[in-house]
């Protein structure tokens, strides 16, 4: 993807020349700006020198919304996607965020130092992303989400991201991705022998503290040379 086409993007550095870097996706309708004040949050050890991307999806109409224009990585069709899915916008923002990758690789990260995130639409994009990424990843985290296009992944998925320590959460009181939905992608991961660290907590359609918390954790294990705990 050319340089021109990167997406906009707020970028924090946790320390000076960064060896890593965590590409964070936000959910329908917010922006870049949702998640970085997580980021002093996180409290990551003062040796893990980490850049935080953090782009903004592009403007286009959402059908669930009335065709209202906002901030969205896919279009949304329905709540549980009985109505299927915008396949064309999700491979779409998956070549955005491959171009966001391929930046990262360029300014000196390896991929195997690189953290696709996201949340809700942003941690479907991440997943499809990731799973099908060439280069092995550090891992791959999806917040309040589901895995998109579930058919195609067995053809498409990247050998080389067949172990990719895979971080899913979720709220059990979510009222717009069910948590049951977001639990019949974690099995449909773990059945085709991906490793998912999996944590549910009281909460809606949103994070929690308990959840900062142990994404910290896991953050500090993927890039500090540790495994993520099952």
């Amino acid at each position: 993807m050319a340089a021109s086409a990167l997406l906009e993007a707020i970028e924090i550095e946790t320390a000076p020349a960064p060896g890593a870097a965590v590409i964070w996706m936000h959910g329908l309708g917010a922006d870049g700006n949702d998640f970085a004040p997580l980021v002093p949050e996180l409290e990551l050890p003062s040796t893990l020198a980490v850049r935080f991307v953090f782009p903004h999806a592009p403007l286009q109409p959402v059908t669930i919304n009335g065709g209202a224009v906002m901030r969205a990585w896919y279009d949304i069709l329905d709540l549980d996607g009985a109505r299927g899915e915008d396949e064309r916008g999700l491979r779409a923002s998956q070549a955005r965020v491959e171009g966001l990758t391929e930046r990262e690789r360029a300014r000196g990260i390896p991929a195997r130092r690189i953290v696709l995130a996201g949340f809700s639409q942003g941690g479907a994009v991440a997943l499809q992303t990731g799973l099908r990424h060439p280069a092995r990843l550090a891992g791959i985290m999806a917040l309040s989400s589901y895995v998109p296009l579930a058919r195609t992944l067995a053809a498409e998925a990247a050998a080389v991201n067949r172990d990719v320590p895979i971080f899913m959460a979720h709220g059990t009181g979510d009222p717009l991705i069910p948590i049951a939905r977001a639990r019949r992608s974690r099995d449909r991961l773990l059945e085709q022998g991906y490793r998912v660290t999996w944590r549910e907590y009281p909460m809606p359609h949103t994070v929690c503290a308990e959840e900062i918390a142990d994404i910290a954790a896991w953050l500090a294990d993927v890039l500090g040379g540790g495994e993520a705990r099952p």
